[in-house]
This record gives C-alpha cells, sequence and structure tokens, in this order.
C-alpha cells in the first residue's frame, strides 16, 4: 500500500472524545495514507500494545466499546493493523479477528472484521465468496474483475498466493469449475497474467490493437483471443491508450461499442473490466451508488468499494461520486445507514477524528 504523505495543512481544530479515554486531537495531528487515501493516521502513532490494552478493555464489562474499537482500527493502516493483530494473539493468546467477531454484531461487525483482513487476504476471501455464492450471478463475478483490473500486479499475485493457502486450490481452478464459458475465459485470463505495472507505452501497439478489440466488436466475438490477450496481459497505461485510440479512430468509446452488442453477462463483464483499467474511480463511485440507491441497501458491495479503496484512492472516488450523483457521499452515508457501522464508515472517509 502507498505510504504516508505527511501531515494534513489543515489548522481547523477537530475534537474527538474516545469513551475509553478522553483525548483532544487537532487535523495536525493525523497525516493521510497515501497521496489518494482518506484514512487518517495519529502521529505520533500509538504502540501496538497501547492499541492492544485499549481494545481488551473495550471488550470487557457488560456491553463493548464500539467508539473505542472504530476509533483505534478505523485510525490505522494496514501495516499497523497487521501489528495490531500479531501483538494481539502474543499478549493474550486469542486471535482479534475471534473477538471482534463476538463482541460485535450486524453490518458493523462485517464492516470491521472486513477492514481488519491484510488486504491480500480479505480479497481472497472477497473472491472465494464471490465464487461459491449460492446463486452466483454477474454482480459477484463483478469482484473478481475488480481485484484483477482495479489493484496493482503485485496486489493480485499476493491474492493467489493466499487463496491457494487458505483453500487448497488457486483462484483460477475455482474460476474453472464454477463459471461457465465465455465468462470463464475471459475471468481466467484476467486473474493469471502478471502484467508490466511501468508506464509504459507504445503508440504503435495502441492502435493496431485498437484495430484488433474493433474487429471483435463488428464481429460480435467478444470472448475472442486477441480480445482476452490484450485485456489480460497489456499494462494499464497502454491498454489506456488504446482505449482512447480506440475512440478516436472509430467514434465511439471502446464500452459505448461493447453495449452495442448486446446486453448479456459477458457484456457486462467486459464493460466492468473496461472502466476498473479506464478510471477505478468512476467504477468505484458507481458500484457506492448503486448499493444506497433504491430501497434498502447493498451493504456487501457498499462494505466492498469503501474499504477497499479507503487507503487507495478514496479522494477521487469521492470527487468522482459528487458529479454522478449531484450529491456528496459523506451525506449520502449518513442518510443511508446508522449508528456505529455509519460511524466506521465516515471515519474510513476521513470525515471523524
Amino acid at each position: 500500500m502507498q505510504s504516508f504523505f505527511g501531515r494534513l495543512r489543515s489548522t481547523s481544530s477537530v475534537h474527538k472524545q474516545n469513551s475509553s479515554s478522553a483525548i483532544s486531537f487537532s487535523e495536525e495531528d493525523f497525516k493521510l495514507i497515501g497521496s489518494m487515501g482518506t484514512v487518517k493516521v495519529p502521529e505520533p502513532v500509538p504502540s501496538p500494545d497501547n492499541d492492544c490494552q485499549r481494545l481488551k478493555k473495550a471488550f470487557e464489562g457488560m456491553g463493548t466499546d464500539e467508539e473505542a474499537v472504530i476509533w483505534i482500527l478505523g485510525h490505522r493502516n494496514q501495516s499497523q493493523r497487521r501489528k495490531i493483530k500479531d501483538t494481539y494473539q502474543q499478549l493474550y493468546n486469542k486471535s482479534l479477528l475471534d473477538d471482534l467477531h463476538s463482541e460485535l454484531s450486524g453490518d458493523f461487525r462485517k464492516a470491521i472484521i472486513l477492514w481488519a483482513y491484510d488486504p491480500p487476504e480479505r480479497d481472497a476471501k472477497l473472491a472465494r465468496d464471490a465464487l461459491k455464492a449460492k446463486k452466483q450471478g454477474i454482480k459477484h463475478l463483478k469482484v473478481v474483475v475488480e481485484i484483477a483490473c482495479a489493484s496493482s500486479p503485485h496486489h493480485l499475485m499476493a491474492v493467489r498466493q493466499v487463496y491457494a493457502s487458505l483453500f487448497d486450490c488457486s483462484l483460477e481452478e475455482d474460476i474453472a469449475s464454477t463459471v461457465s464459458l465465455p465468462l470463464r475465459k475471459i475471468l481466467v485470463g484476467l486473474v493469471s497474467s502478471y502484467r508490466y505495472d511501468r508506464q509504459l507505452v507504445d503508440s504503435g501497439i495502441a492502435g493496431s490493437e485498437a484495430s484488433r478489440l474493433h474487429e471483435a466488436i463488428e464481429r460480435k466475438q467478444l470472448d475472442d483471443d486477441h480480445v482476452v490477450q490484450i485485456l489480460s496481459t497489456r499494462n494499464l497505461f497502454q491498454l489506456r491508450a488504446t482505449f482512447e485510440c480506440y475512440k478516436q479512430k472509430y467514434g465511439n468509446s471502446f464500452d459505448q461499442d461493447i453495449k452495442a452488442c448486446g446486453n448479456d453477462d459477458l457484456e457486462s463483464l467486459l464493460i466492468a473490466v473496461f472502466w476498473c483499467i479506464e478510471s477505478p474511480e468512476k467504477y468505484f463511485a458507481k458500484v457506492i451508488k448503486n448499493s444506497i440507491v433504491g430501497l434498502g441497501t447493498d451493504e456487501d458491495s457498499l462494505n466492498r468499494a469503501i474499504i477497499s479503496r479507503a487507503e487507495i484512492d478514496m479522494i477521487k472516488i469521492k470527487e468522482e461520486y459528487s458529479k454522478v450523483s449531484k450529491s456528496s457521499l459523506v451525506n449520502d452515508i449518513i442518510g443511508d445507514t446508522s449508528r456505529d457501522y455509519k460511524n466506521f464508515l465516515l471515519t474510513l472517509l476521513g470525515e471523524r477524528l
């Protein structure tokens, strides 16, 4: 995950009353994770021993101090959370995840446990749940697309390694055994490749591969071998150049022409591939919007989008969300969630100190 980039510049004071211990903080006492993440970490960071002691105290007695749990875990990066889990096990000979599961409940419990996992383990479990869903649909398979196309090649490799360790089979094997053609062909190609992760673009390749993509569109053979090879092996910068070349040569964007081919699962999956590569922030802004529109909330999608992107590009996602929904993400979260669950999500969005 990306490194820290210094203190916040804001000088406005924001006070936080922790129910385990009263501490006053200003924004200058925090630093943002990465250049586009929204998680705020206190500076200096309390020791893992101190955090574990406060978590243990939060679990004691008749009720759980949920605010203390939010305050500690919601203001730590992935490396710090891992140290807290390891230290908790050493100090108390117990799993922090097990204690969180027994002490918390509902959507809040699901969200905080998902956040507590290391990112590769989190995504491995999300992929497994998606592939083993009783009523597996295209919505589930898009989770695999997100992991394969909206994260770094190193992260995808780590997910594959953890997946095999946890479930005694490869991610590719589970896709092959649970997903039918032609979706299987696309997904296996996406998860089994290792993209070059540097900003290297060849304009000649972009032009020739834009033509190959267009030929497949014209024949309505969207699972063509060339399409799979291009989308699964080229680095993200090369693919964005190819998509731009496609639009310049043929007048429509690649996803527009995919839509013109039909409205089946294959088209829907490839559109998700396009947007995860072209603009992950726009893709996840739409995932979040779709999770809270209409009657009821899709908490699984909401959790996945916010938790997986909070340390990566949530600032951009919040900006894109405002453009597509004409309202702020923060206000919509406040209006659609409640209590500890709401407070935890707002903490990850950098809105609660």
